[in-house]
């Protein structure tokens, strides 16, 4: 078994940046907001920051969890999202602004739902396993 505690404490961290990263993007309407400006290419450095610290986080999670917790909610593509972390950490050069457009647009709202509802979960103590 592993500590609940620890688990929803790195949920909590996720939420957090999950819905800075969304306050921070409200006026973003395109990919081509990001190169527009200056400020412009700090946000998608700052997101692409976030990005790899959820990345990273969840990896934790599902260590700690020995790989059971995170295949629970199967909406969620977290192999793709651990990935980003990757990508961003070892192919920071090559990261297209589509992909953290689209990232933001599309897969950030159901990502925050999905951590929302574990820690749900885990503060009912519904069994974190598949038996």
């Amino acid at each position: 078994m592993y500590n609940r505690t620890i688990i929803l404490e790195s949920l909590q961290n996720i939420e957090r940046v999950l819905q800075e990263v969304i306050e921070w993007t409200t006026h973003v309407r395109s990919s081509d907001d990001f190169s527009a400006s200056t400020e412009g290419i700090i946000l998608i450095n700052a997101v692409c920051m976030r990005l790899f610290a959820v990345g990273e986080e969840l990896k934790a999670i599902d260590k700690r969890t020995d790989k059971k917790l995170l295949p629970l909610y199967p909406d969620v593509d977290w192999r793709r999202a651990m990935k980003m972390r990757d990508i961003i950490g070892h192919h920071y050069f090559e990261i297209n602004a589509d992909v953290i457009f689209d990232t933001l647009r599309d897969d950030i709202p159901l990502l925050l739902v999905i951590i929302r509802q574990i820690k749900t979960d885990i503060s009912n103590n519904k069994p974190l396993h598949n038996n």
